[in-house]
C-alpha cells in the first residue's frame, strides 16, 4: 500500500479519511493562500488552494507518498467566504446565506510527491439556508463553533440546524467530497481504499 498524508489540520477531514479505514500521515503546511488570485471561476480558485497546499506539503520530509489536500469556500451572491475574521464577520456571513441558497464548493488535489504529478477536481454542493432570526445568528455565533468554518457554519455540528436542505455530496459540505477524491486515487492512482 502506498503511504498517504493529509495535508491540512482539518479534524473534519481526518475524521472523513479515518472512517473509510484509510491509513494516513498528517502534514501542516503554512501556505500563502492570498497568492491565488480570487477573480478566477471559485471552481479553479479552490483547485489552486488544494494545488499549492499539496505543493507546500511535498517540500517537506514526508518521504514518497500521496499527498491529499483540499480547501472548502462558501460562495453566495457572487462572494467567496472563507473563515470569518471575527464574530462580527461571521454575523455579517449568516446574514447573507440567511433564507437563501448558496453552493459550498472543495477542491481536491493529489499529488504523488516521487515525480509531483498532481490530478485536481472541484466539488459543488448546493446548500439551502432557513430563515434565520438575529437571536438565532447571535446564540450560534456565540457557541463559537463559526471561527475555523469556511462561511461561518458547520453543516457536521450545531450548524445543521441552520439548514434547511442539501443538494449534493454532504461530505463536501463538512470539507471532503470523500468520494470523488476515491474516485481520483483509483483512475489515477491505481489505489484502492477498499
Amino acid at each position: 500500500m502506498k503511504k498517504i498524508v493529509l495535508a491540512s489540520a482539518s479534524p473534519r477531514r481526518r475524521e472523513i479519511l479515518e472512517n473509510i479505514g484509510l491509513s494516513f500521515d498528517i502534514a501542516i503546511c503554512d501556505a500563502d493562500e492570498n497568492i491565488v488570485d480570487k477573480s478566477i471561476p471559485v471552481n479553479l480558485y479552490v483547485q489552486e488552494l488544494a494545488l499549492l497546499k499539496a505543493s507546500e506539503a511535498a517540500k517537506l520530509d514526508v518521504g514518497d507518498c500521496l499527498i491529499i489536500s483540499a480547501d472548502t469556500v462558501v460562495y453566495c451572491d457572487g462572494e467567496i467566504l472563507g473563515k470569518p475574521k471575527n464574530d462580527e464577520d461571521a454575523v455579517r456571513m449568516l446574514k447573507m446565506l440567511s433564507g437563501k441558497s448558496h453552493s459550498v464548493f472543495t477542491g481536491i488535489c493529489v499529488t504523488r510527491k516521487r515525480d509531483m504529478f498532481s490530478v485536481c477536481a472541484s466539488v459543488e454542493t448546493k446548500v439551502v439556508f432557513k430563515e434565520l432570526s438575529d437571536e438565532i445568528i447571535t446564540a450560534y455565533v456565540k457557541s463559537g463553533e463559526p471561527k475555523d468554518k469556511a462561511g461561518a457554519y458547520g453543516i457536521q455540528g450545531k450548524g445543521s440546524i441552520l439548514v434547511e436542505k442539501i443538494i449534493g455530496d454532504y461530505y463536501n459540505v463538512v470539507g471532503l467530497p470523500v468520494s470523488k477524491l476515491c474516485d481520483i486515487l483509483k483512475k489515477e492512482f491505481d489505489f484502492d481504499v477498499l
